[in-house]
């Protein structure tokens, strides 16, 4: 889906391609090559090394919508236009990886080399920084409870109560949230295998990223049925991840997306996916 990205502050940068064979490892079911190729791109900040000449690699877990979601046989989402701003900056295209999310999160896909960054609309954990480094944050995530409409269901404390069967998506801050309030959901691998349960009636009632959930209650199938029953305030932000150490690509990121904040670039891309500007502390 093209976007006009203003281009203030987009510094063009040279690539060199050097002769590098860095060895890959299968993640989540996804097929890697036998190697793969490096490359330099040179910045005001330094050298910064890509796993591919030419490309900025990112690592995901589609779909995730809106953050990543395939959409007339491309990726996008508001995760793809942010770091398509940081290929920009760094003169390269923008190549997505679609990988488990468990290999994401514990750096295994980045410490492969299979990608430069990951951005998955992941949430920044302490946990999860002993594994990857994060950029400063660039989102301001809750999470929340879809269940069937009339359920009567307005927190978690409902649930428990009513005794009702709750559903999340595994390696997520949401599973984490919920079972340290004592539950035992049942886990599904990807949030479209957690909204089908919900709908064949497996789950009574599912928690997920806020966004995801009101992105789905867009649809006219599930919103005939399903509700949003309560928003959890987390206190969660999104950061893109990379390898530990990686500190020249890091300053990049980070540049790029307080750029961004500052010219108006990111309000635009978030107008965009979610029908309206951020609020004060999230621009």
């Amino acid at each position: 889906m093209p976007f006009p990205f203003p281009r203030r502050g987009v510094l063009a940068l040279t690539v060199t391609a050097l002769a590098a064979v860095t060895g890959l490892s299968a993640c989540g079911g996804d097929s890697g090559d036998a190697g793969n190729t490096g490359a330099t791109a040179q910045s005001s900040s330094g050298g910064v090394t890509l796993v591919n000449p030419g490309k900025l690699t990112t690592c995901t877990n589609v779909p995730y919508e809106p953050f990543q979601f395939n959409q007339d046989g491309k990726v996008v989402g508001f995760d793809v236009d942010i770091v398509d701003l940081v290929a920009k900056k760094l003169g390269v295209t923008q190549e997505i990886l679609d990988i488990d999310f468990a290999a994401i999160k514990s750096g295994a896909a980045l410490n492969a080399g299979r990608c430069d960054v990951a951005a998955a609309g992941m949430t920044i954990t302490e946990e999860r920084k002993q594994n990857i480094d994060f950029s400063v944050p660039y989102f301001d995530a809750t999470q929340a409870l879809l269940a069937k409409k009339g359920s009567g269901i307005t927190s978690l404390e409902d649930v428990k109560a009513k005794g009702l069967k709750l559903g999340a998506q595994a390696s997520t801050t949401g599973l984490d949230y919920v079972k340290s309030k004592g539950f035992d959901p049942v886990e599904y691998p990807d949030s479209p295998k957690e909204l089908f349960a919900l709908q064949a009636g497996q789950v009574d009632v599912i928690v997920q990223d806020l966004p995801v959930v009101l992105t789905w209650l867009k649809k006219p199938d599930v919103a005939e049925k399903f509700e949003l029953a309560a928003s959890l305030d987390t206190g969660e932000q999104y950061g893109i991840g990379l390898k530990k150490g990686n500190t020249a690509l890091l300053q990049v990121v980070n540049e790029t997306i307080e750029a961004a904040k500052q010219d108006g670039t990111y309000n635009e891309i978030y107008k965009k996916w979610f029908g309206t500007e951020p609020q004060p502390a999230s621009s």
